[in-house]
């Protein structure tokens, strides 16, 4: 696409009156209605901007660039809540993080696997490479949310300093070494399958390094504009929340399914496109970074601020984890989907949203 095609595109306007709705708006109130009519055209943007990226680049490293930038945005959204919360705050990363990994193995795997069978009847992936990502959760979110009610050292659903400091760490390399198996020794373990990277548009011609360049500029614009619209609407969201005699959790759900837009959208899009593998390596990918990249965060954050947090789900939130992944495993542990998957994964999505709301 030329330059100044790209440049007279509606794609760099979204962003635009996002950042200038920011600017302007201090001192003034805004309605939340315009704030998410703008928010959801950044995040269509977003996703314009990361499929010219990623195929500018090339599978894998398409889909973790976007899973990565959405996930330190996302943390530097926690992180600031966090800091300006007074009830809530100590529970607010867990529950986020723990809606975003419900969000996306159950909501967004579920919606790709049905939309793609539905268009495609049956569609193939590398199992190699799905598998290893599973490995890598099911340690990583267990570690996180379970274990901390299982420690004596500190009372409650917490680690103590010593504990979180070292699970921190450990999260971290163990994120470290998926992205450098995902994007260096193992990466043909995550592309597609070679009946489905026929597909022409895996082969059309891929842009400049001028508009990919252009493009990924507009891409950190379009992401830092969604996660700060979103932040003006977490207070008008917990305000609605607490209005209507919902749980705390729910704002973590509201943020999370916010922030994870962009990622589903084009995740959805690649599976309508038979391109199931990239819709695994954006969700299983983010999820990942969710939990490797924003525990290390907010421990630090808790570590240095003093700052207390409580990291342990509840016997409900347990349950249902250990269902997803249980889940997870199996359906994806042969190479193909069909409709079973799919549906499956959106009913345990929608008992999770409503034994949120209805504990």
């Amino acid at each position: 696409m030329p330059m100044m095609r790209i440049l007279h595109h509606w794609t760099w306007a979204a962003p635009a009156a996002a950042w200038l709705l920011l600017l302007t708006s201090k001192g003034i109130t805004i309605s939340p209605l315009i704030l998410a009519t703008v928010l959801i055209l950044t995040v269509l943007a977003a996703v314009h901007h990361a499929e010219v990226v990623a195929h500018r680049v090339g599978e894998p490293f398409g889909t973790f660039l976007l899973a990565v930038a959405v996930t330190i945005i996302e943390l530097g959204l926690i992180l600031t809540l966090m800091s300006a919360a007074s009830e809530g705050g100590a529970t607010l990363a867990r529950d986020t993080v723990f809606a975003a990994v419900m969000i996306i193995l159950n909501g967004l795997l579920g919606i790709c696997i049905l939309v793609g069978a539905i268009k495609h009847r049956e569609q193939a992936f590398q199992q190699t490479g799905v598998s290893a990502s599973l490995a890598a959760l099911c340690a990583l979110t267990v570690l996180t949310l379970v274990l901390p009610n299982f420690t004596v050292t500190n009372p409650g659903p917490g680690y103590s300093p010593e504990q979180l400091g070292f699970v921190a760490v450990v999260s971290f390399l163990l994120y470290a070494t998926f992205v450098a198996v995902q994007t260096v020794r193992h990466r043909d373990y995550f592309l597609p399958p070679r009946a489905a990277a026929l597909d022409a548009d895996v082969h059309a011609d891929p842009p400049s390094d001028r508009t990919a360049l252009f493009s990924a500029v507009l891409l950190l614009a379009c992401l830092g504009g969604v996660v700060l619209l979103a932040k003006s609407l977490a207070y008008p969201i917990e305000k609605w929340v607490l209005a209507v005699g919902a749980p705390q959790a729910v704002v973590g759900v509201i943020i999370a399914a916010l922030v994870l837009l962009p990622e589903s959208i084009a995740a959805v899009r690649a599976a309508l496109a038979n391109r199931l593998q990239t819709s695994l390596n954006l969700g299983l990918g983010s999820a990942l970074a969710t939990i490797g990249l924003t525990i290390p965060g907010v421990a630090a954050l808790s570590l240095f601020a003093d700052m207390p947090i409580s990291l342990g789900l509840g016997p409900k939130g347990i349950v249902l984890l250990f269902l997803t992944l249980i889940v997870s495993t199996l359906s994806l542990a042969t190479g193909r989907t069909t409709i079973l998957q799919g549906v499956v994964h959106l009913v345990i999505l929608g008992v999770y949203l409503f034994t949120t709301i209805i504990p």
